[in-house]
């Protein structure tokens, strides 16, 4: 039973596919340029483009589940080769924005939710991850200013956010793909705690052994400095997010403890987990 992952190279996939080998799956690693990426040797490899469908039937060939990120521009090329390829079971790594009350006006939800809606109507069962925050989104936001500069820029360093650890998103794909239950399922993930920004800070210092120095700035200021290494489309939303932060206690979330055993990792532990990345 063949299990394909799509994005193989990319940071919650790469998890996804090592956990699927760990538990003896037999594994398909998929990337656009799998020449780029450090897949393990001896590994089946193929080169894929969600937005190339004539690129598909080989990925797809003699697969049965399948691991997929949001790509709206190819849905309809997946879903086709997928059927014919005799898939029968597809874990999306969707958005949490779905559930805003007009996603189709925000352009983050309505990728995932195109997504969403073409899975629902196909003939394959599906699985349906939805993550709010990723921990690993502090790598766009501050990283170059942690590694260059010392410091992180903040318009609101008091907003909570409950940021979800890459390798619990990939847990939950795994346990998806690999036991009974979760057909039809969606999936909200939130982190298991709601730490401040500040907090947030303050744990990569004490994962790097230094203290990070953090300077409070304007929303106009925090948007120029996010437009140099955050999507245009993401801007705006990271923005809201963290303002609505503001207003008490973040929602939380033990939906990976519920589903796979194992209690949600903090934000913490991600920053122990990448303190190499900024250094």
């Amino acid at each position: 039973m063949t299990s394909v992952v799509f994005g193989a190279s990319g940071n919650v996939g790469r998890h996804v596919a090592e956990g699927l080998n760990s538990v003896g799956a037999q594994v398909r690693w998929v990337g656009r340029d799998p020449n780029s990426a450090r897949f393990p040797a001896g590994a089946d490899i193929v080169a894929a483009d969600l937005e190339c469908p004539e690129t598909l039937p080989a990925a797809l060939d003699g697969a049965e589940r399948v691991f997929l990120y949001a790509k709206p521009e190819g849905i309809d090329g997946f879903v086709a080769a997928a059927e014919a390829a005799g898939v029968r079971h597809v874990v999306l790594l969707s958005s949490g924005a779905v559930t805003l009350p007009d996603p189709m006006d925000n352009p983050v939800a309505r990728m995932h939710l195109l997504v969403e809606n073409a899975l629902a109507s196909s003939r394959m069962e599906w699985t349906f991850l939805r993550p709010g925050m990723f921990a690993s989104n502090a790598l766009w936001w501050w990283q170059r200013s942690i590694r260059e500069e010392g410091a992180v820029r903040l318009p609101y360093p008091e907003a909570r956010t409950a940021p979800v650890h890459e390798r619990d998103l990939a847990a939950l794909a795994i346990t998806a793909l690999t036991e009974p239950g979760h057909h039809g399922q969606a999936y909200e993930v939130l982190g298991p705690e709601s730490p401040t920004l500040r907090e947030q800070v303050q744990h990569i210092g004490s994962a790097l052994d230094r203290e990070i120095a953090i300077e409070v700035v304007s929303v106009d200021e925090a948007r120029a400095d996010l437009r140099k290494t955050v999507p245009p489309f993401a801007v705006e939303a990271i923005l809201a997010g963290w303002q609505a932060g503001l207003t008490g206690p973040h929602e939380v979330s033990t939906i990976v403890e519920e589903v796979t055993g194992r209690p949600g990792r903090t934000f913490a532990e991600w920053a122990r987990d990448h303190a190499s990345d900024f250094r």
